[in-house]
This record gives structure tokens, C-alpha cells and sequence, in this order.
């Protein structure tokens, strides 16, 4: 029984939700020769402030966009990105050591950047690690922070993120173009139109309009969809409001001059998207992926600066969408898109068809079940090392 350890935290960019997808797709390959544990490295194994920073992303994302993404930049260099890796491990070393000792595993996989070196940091304090791969769940604007030379393996999605890798010091040789992982429930359940139609209630004949926030409800969503109403369009709007319950309630209260339905944090997205014929959302990675694989063309009406920008250049320049980064552009591009009928439609879903990657998910699964084959790394460690909290000489640990 090889025993996988995933490292995640709920801070956007759907971590959970690739954990989660390599997770079963392992499972399923492997119904009985796999134990997996799911980590939220932050909520779980982390002090004061870093134990809210589920939390706090949100906060901080929909209130400072733009200090955001000078932030963004600001680090996103070699030296920088270490130095600040350096600063969070100091922070966390006791408790990613604590975490490493309750879990021992065969194999390690982090989904999520800030645990990229600091992971790899708290491994190299015993004799021996098991393996450790990275999994990048951003799409195109790869921060530094996912990239360590030390690691064994990196997975990423997109061409664009294998140059960034280069460009970190990473050698073609560790990295390894596969797409985003999508759960491998997401592609099985998708179902012709009619079908999840009929499934969903909605009305057979009008062309759907699905807009969505990622899971928060984020940006501009409700001003977007009031923007579409206000032009009165022949088709059927669906909102999902995600876990925003203000933003639901919103919605559910206004009126609406066409067949509108509101929807909270859904379960069901494969069936939404194949029921849709355009997709309105910000630049989520995992949204984009998903929408990809559906065949939905999609409108991009925000994007977190820094972090998601490159997505909106990667959709566009691939013609799977186009970006209308304001609630009146975004109205006149579906009414644009609906103008051009169901041929038209047609040809939108087709570009965005080709840009999916139904079986990321699965090379990625297969590529952890292979490193997680091997035996133990020595990591040439002398016999003690420091702990920077305490700043005393501590024997070494065994893993």
C-alpha cells in the first residue's frame, strides 16, 4: 500500500479542487494499492496569520485588486520569491516538521506555490524524503514561488508555465506539460445539451447564458448580469452565486426580463456547462479548464491582476473567448455572440473545444504513481541542523 500525501490550502485558484481531482483519479486507478491524505497545509499546521489565509485571500483580492497585483509583480522574481519562501519557512518550520513526522507518506505532491520550498526545506532536515512533486494549478501567469530545483518533478499546464520554469532555473528534464487537472467525474458527466436541459429544467429552445464568480462569487458578477438584463436579450440567464449568500439574495430579489436562474455554490458544474452555449466568469484557471473540456466558449469579464492576466491572453489568443472587461463590454459581446446563431455559437464552442485537456488529470495521476515507486531519498544531511526558532542544534529527524 503506497501511502500519497497531498499539500493544499483553500486560498482560490481551485487547490482544493485539484487535490481533490488527483485524489480520486488515483483511486480509481488504484482502488487498492493507495492510502491518500489531503493537507490544508495553512488551516491545519500553520500559526498566526498564516492559519487565515483561506480566509483572508478572498478578503484581500475583492477589496485590492490593483495593490494585489503590484504585490503580485513586485515578488515575482528569483531572488525575491526565495527570500520570502526563506521568511514563511523560519515561520513554519516547527509546524511543517510536526506535519511531515504525523504523515509519513511514500510520496508527496503540493498543489499550491508558498509550499513549494518551504515543503522541500522542512524534507531536507532528515536523513531521508520520500519524493516531491509539484503540481502548478496556475494556468499561464506562473508566480516564482511554484518553482524549486530541488524538487523531483513539475507538473505544469501550459506552455507558457513550462518557460517560466526555464526561466526559474528548473530543467526541461524535471518539468512536464499535462494540463490542469479536472476531476475525472467532470468529463464523465458530461451530457448532451437536451439531456442536462431536460436535467436542469431549463427552457429547450432558448440559447443559455451561464455566468459564474469562481466559488466566492468574485468580481463583478452581479453588475454583469443586471448589464445583460438590461439589453433584453432572446435567451435564458443563469447566475451562480457561488458561497456568497449576499450576492445570492441579490439576485433572487431583482426582476428579470427573461427566464432567469440563480444557483448557489453548485456540485453539478458539468451538467451547467453542457447545458450552456456561452460561459460569462472571471479568469479562474480551473473555470477556464472546465469550460475547455465542455466545449463552451467563454467571455472574460475580470481577471486578478497579475495572477490571472496571462489567462485572459492564453483564451484569447487560442479564440476559446474573449475578454470584455467591463459590465457594459461583456453585455454587448453575449448579444454579439447570440446575433451570430446557433452556427455561430457552434464555431465559439468548437475554438474552445481544442484548447481542453480532458485526460490532465489522469497523466498527472500516472506520473505520481510512478515517483511514488521509488524508495526514500538520502538528502546527504549532516547530523544536526538548525531550527531557526530556536536557534539550537536539534538532532536529525528520521523520516
Amino acid at each position: 500500500m503506497k501511502r500519497i500525501l497531498i499539500l493544499f490550502s483553500d486560498t482560490g485558484g481551485g487547490h482544493r479542487a485539484a487535490a481533490e481531482a488527483i485524489r480520486d483519479a488515483l483511486l480509481i486507478r488504484h482502488p487498492n494499492e493507495v492510502s491518500i491524505e489531503m493537507i490544508d497545509v495553512f488551516r491545519a499546521y500553520s500559526p498566526f496569520p498564516f492559519k487565515y489565509m483561506p480566509e483572508m485571500y478572498p478578503w484581500i483580492v475583492n477589496r485590492s485588486k490593483t495593490g494585489w497585483g503590484v504585490g503580485y509583480d513586485f515578488t515575482n522574481t528569483r531572488n525575491k520569491a526565495k527570500l520570502i519562501q526563506q521568511g514563511i519557512y523560519v515561520s513554519l518550520e516547527k509546524s511543517l516538521l510536526k506535519m511531515l513526522r504525523e504523515h509519513p507518506a511514500d510520496m508527496i505532491v503540493s498543489v499550491h506555490s508558498l509550499l513549494t520550498r518551504t515543503a522541500m526545506q522542512a524534507l531536507m532536515q532528515f536523513e531521508k524524503r520520500p519524493p516531491f512533486m509539484v503540481v502548478v494549478t496556475d494556468l499561464v501567469s506562473t508566480h516564482m514561488f511554484w518553482y524549486d530545483k530541488s524538487v523531483d518533478r513539475c507538473l505544469v499546464p501550459t506552455q507558457p508555465a513550462f518557460e517560466r520554469g526555464l526561466q526559474s532555473g528548473l530543467s526541461a528534464d524535471q518539468m512536464r506539460v499535462t494540463g490542469l487537472p479536472v476531476h475525472p467525474n467532470f468529463a464523465a458527466r458530461l451530457t448532451d445539451k437536451a439531456s442536462a436541459r431536460k436535467e436542469l429544467g431549463w427552457d429547450p429552445n432558448l440559447p443559455a447564458v451561464l455566468m459564474v464568480g469562481g466559488g466566492e462569487g468574485m468580481g463583478a458578477l452581479y453588475e454583469t448580469a443586471r448589464a445583460v438584463n438590461d439589453l433584453r436579450l432572446k435567451c435564458q440567464l443563469i447566475v451562480i452565486a457561488g458561497r456568497n449568500s449576499v450576492l445570492k439574495h441579490k439576485l433572487e430579489s431583482d426582476r428579470w426580463h427573461q427566464p432567469t436562474h440563480v444557483y448557489p455554490f453548485v456540485t453539478n458544474m458539468p451538467v451547467l456547462m453542457a447545458a450552456a452555449d456561452i460561459l460569462v466568469s472571471k479568469a479562474g484557471p480551473a473555470t477556464i479548464s472546465e469550460a475547455c473540456i465542455a466545449g463552451l466558449p467563454v467571455i472574460l469579464y475580470d481577471a486578478i491582476p497579475g495572477q490571472e492576466t496571462g489567462n485572459v491572453q492564453y483564451v484569447v489568443e487560442n479564440n476559446a473567448g474573449i475578454y470584455a472587461p467591463s459590465p457594459t463590454e461583456a453585455s454587448e459581446a453575449v448579444a454579439k455572440w447570440l446575433g451570430e446563431g446557433p452556427e455561430g455559437l457552434k464555431r465559439h464552442s468548437e475554438s474552445a473545444r481544442r484548447l481542453g485537456r480532458p485526460n490532465a488529470v489522469w497523466e498527472i495521476a500516472d506520473e505520481v504513481w510512478e515517483q511514488a515507486q521509488k524508495p526514500l531519498i538520502p538528502t546527504n544531511r549532516r547530523n544536526i541542523f538548525i531550527d531557526f526558532s530556536r536557534r539550537v542544534p536539534m538532532k536529525s529527524r528520521r523520516f
